[in-house]
């Protein structure tokens, strides 16, 4: 089990991290959740329900990974807690998983059409389109597992669930809230754009360029 020490800083980190979804007006009221791996056995995930200005470090519920509450005595975890957890199992690359309705990336999921890459910016964080995946029922892990079985083979860290919403992940629950920030953006550039005619696509080895140099070259 993770030290109390290391524990104490994730669940700080996951409650920064939801206002984070407030301040890029990803969710709204107590709607979305970002979760956090702890270890191979736990993770932490937002409450069921609660107001996102009631959140606090505390309030995180600690879950083993069949989605279930290691104390007794803690909040209710979000309803999408066995979404997450089988995410967790099947992918262990995965060290955060977020949850959204953010209005543009969600209304291209409720016309079941993948976003297409015609923009530089999707090529670098994305690697390609932003996939649609299956119509699934709020509540028990069906979900994640359309997350796992759309995204595998594809570079996109983040998924349209048909008729619901986004879906991302990532190597850690930072990085997972950046693809959520990320896909919302160009999901509105490219809406927007279709307004005005037909998007052009990028060849696929300008793609590939374009990923490679992002993940390999980009930053410090």
């Amino acid at each position: 089990m993770t030290s109390p020490a290391v524990l104490s800083d994730v669940r700080r980190e996951l409650a920064d991290l939801h206002q984070a979804l407030i301040e890029s007006g990803l969710v709204v009221w107590t709607a979305g959740n970002v979760s956090a791996r702890v270890d191979d056995e736990h993770f932490l995930i937002k409450p069921s329900g609660l107001a996102y200005e009631e959140l606090t470090p505390e309030s995180m519920v600690l879950c083993d990974m069949d989605g279930e509450p290691v104390d007794a005595d803690a909040l209710k975890p979000s309803s999408d807690v066995f979404a997450h957890a089988y995410v967790y199992r099947h992918r262990a690359d995965v060290g955060g998983v977020v949850h959204t309705h953010s209005t543009y990336a969600t209304a291209w999921a409720a016309r079941n059409e993948a976003i297409p890459c015609v923009l530089t910016a999707m090529a670098d964080e994305f690697g390609g389109e932003i996939p649609v995946g299956p119509f699934a029922l709020i509540g028990g892990d069906d979900i994640g597992r359309g997350v796992v079985e759309t995204l595998d083979g594809h570079r996109s860290p983040a998924v349209l669930m048909r008729n619901h919403g986004v879906f991302t992940i990532g190597g850690s629950a930072r990085s997972a809230v950046k693809a959520a920030v990320m896909c919302e953006d160009v999901a509105r550039t490219v809406h927007i754009s279709r307004q005005l005619g037909a998007p052009l696509p990028i060849a696929q080895p300008d793609i590939d360029s374009l990923y490679d140099r992002y993940q390999n070259v980009y930053g410090q």
